[in-house]
């Protein structure tokens, strides 16, 4: 499998190798942002037994929320696919933008204009330092690979999206989608 190169907007799946790693066993990681900084990203299979309402009492309609990643577990962030709603959002990729005025995004979620399909919630995001995501990619930590679903991701990942990518991946990795996750009680 020929992974390609770590660019904002692609998507990082976890390989079946990474079993022992709580955090990202299975994961499907949006990369938010990837530069010589390092990257920034959202793991978007990972629902919490949260709802944007027992975190934020603002907010009255009970959207999902997700485990972004361990970095930064005590703060909330959101990617979006309303921008002309949402002032001050960052464009990741093609119709998927991260972040904006907060303010205006709970009055939007509460008048019913902003829907769960517009929007994801995170705890925590995952986060690697300057060269750090190379080197996992080197130690085949990670397999990067094209976002076709572009806005619809919020839409298309579940906790189901992990098995889907390793379907999609085929080979070896068909093997692995049908395994348990954790094969020591197989």
């Amino acid at each position: 499998m020929v992974s390609l190169k770590p660019t904002k907007g692609r998507l990082l799946v976890a390989e079946p190798a990474l079993t022992g790693d709580v955090s990202f066993n299975r994961s499907v990681v949006l990369l938010a942002e990837h530069n010589q900084e390092g990257s920034v990203g959202f793991i978007l299979n990972k629902p919490l037994d949260y709802n944007i309402c027992d975190l934020i009492s603002e907010i009255t309609i009970p959207f999902k929320v997700f485990n972004g990643g361990p970095v930064e577990q005590d703060n909330l962030y959101f990617i979006h696919k309303v921008p002309h709603l949402i002032d001050e959002s960052i464009e990741i990729s093609d119709g998927i933008f991260w972040g904006g005025n907060f303010e205006k995004t709970v009055k939007l979620i509460n008048e019913g204009t902003i829907t769960e399909m517009d929007i994801r919630f995170f705890l925590g995001y995952s986060g690697w330092g300057s060269q750090q995501l190379d080197h996992e990619l080197d130690s085949k930590s990670w397999v990067v690979v094209q976002n076709e679903y572009e806005s619809n991701i919020l839409e298309k990942s579940s906790n189901a999206f992990w098995k889907e990518k390793m379907v999609e991946l085929g080979g070896d990795y068909l093997l692995w989608s049908n395994s348990p996750e954790n094969p020591s009680l197989n």
